[in-house]
């Protein structure tokens, strides 16, 4: 029991260890890259969507389990959670607290009517601030249908590495519509 212990506790660490090749003259196989974290908290992020007739403002809290689960909670005003987002790489759930309705879809289902394509990790970028422009806004542009919607969001500091709330949404509280009806 202590080997296996110990074993596991040696494998945790985030010290690099050393790398032997087998044959002499031969390089050693780089080691495979540990992600810079597990989780992403971004509490009071600000988001502004546009629409051709609407200006739509609200606080996010994002929290996301890297390469697992990520969960978008929309305050428009004084910090109530009036809609959610949960993603897995599979799926997106979005849930309407306020009229009591959430809508499942698949990214490709998502995709069929919005143009660029979202995918989960575009979603993991924008959700964490790890935005390949380097940029501290993230600014995308989305036709759905006839409309043109622009996303802002201006990111609050974000923390790594600190427990985050990630539980699947009670759905049985819930009706479930057609994911038409939100988007």
């Amino acid at each position: 029991m202590l080997i296996p212990c110990c074993l596991l506790l040696a494998g945790c660490g985030t010290k690099k260890k050393a790398v032997f090749s087998d044959r002499l003259g031969e390089e050693p196989e780089p080691e495979p890259e540990v992600p810079a974290w597990h989780t992403c908290l971004i509490q009071g992020a600000r988001a502004v969507v546009y629409t051709e007739s609407n200006k739509i403002s609200a606080s996010l809290t994002m929290q996301t389990v890297r390469d697992s689960m990520i969960v978008i909670s929309v305050m428009p005003m004084l910090g109530i959670e009036m809609m959610r987002l949960e993603a897995t790489p599979m799926e997106l759930i979005a849930i309407d607290k306020i009229h009591g309705q959430y809508a499942e879809a698949t990214f490709a289902e998502i995709n069929r009517k919005l143009t660029p394509s979202l995918n989960w990790d575009i979603l993991q970028q924008v959700c964490t601030g790890e935005l390949p422009t380097g940029e501290e806004k993230a600014r995308l542009l989305y036709v759905f249908g006839d409309d043109t919607i622009e996303l802002v969001i201006d990111y609050s500091p974000r923390k790594l590495d600190v427990p985050v709330r990630i539980g699947n949404i009670n759905k049985n509280k819930y009706t479930k519509v057609d994911v038409s009806r939100f988007l």
